[in-house]
């Protein structure tokens, strides 16, 4: 009688434990991803644009709008340009959470600014790159970094 060989499986590979991911950029600590992410990219963009100098800062102050309650703080990332010009502008967050309501506002010279306007409201997903680009767009808008 021959024997019958069954064919015996090999025994599997010890199951390889999945790599875990690294935290998105965006879901860091706020004061994290502003300090260590944002802050630095916006800078490197503004450079790139011809906006040499420009002092950012993370602060939670007041709004310094005309009308604004003084007593009421917000996350502010303050940009201010050493120019002759003296342009400042405030991305302002309602939360300490990148992804809370976000709002604009800047002023030329001394007078303080007197219209705050909503900033990245309809984008659902909020990541590094499009928070640089949203606010080098809204520079734009103010002719601050290139003229028509």
């Amino acid at each position: 009688m021959a024997e019958e060989k069954t064919a015996k499986p090999a025994p599997k590979a010890a199951a390889k434990p999945k790599k875990e991911k690294p935290p998105k950029l965006e879901d860091k600590p706020f004061n994290e991803f502003m300090e260590q992410h944002f802050v630095p990219a916006l800078d490197k963009a503004l450079c790139a644009d011809g906006w040499d100098g420009v002092k950012l800062s993370l602060v939670e102050a007041p709004l310094a709008v005309k009308g604004a309650d003084q007593q009421e703080t917000y996350w502010q990332l303050q940009g201010n340009h050493p120019s002759g010009l003296a342009h400042c502008f405030n991305i302002v967050f309602a939360k300490d959470d990148i992804k809370s309501s976000k709002y604009f506002y800047c002023s030329q010279g001394d007078t303080p600014a007197s219209t705050v306007e909503q900033f990245m409201g309809d984008e659902r997903r909020i990541t590094l790159d499009l928070m640089v680009m949203y606010t080098l767009q809204r520079l734009n808008g103010q002719k601050w970094l290139s003229r028509n």
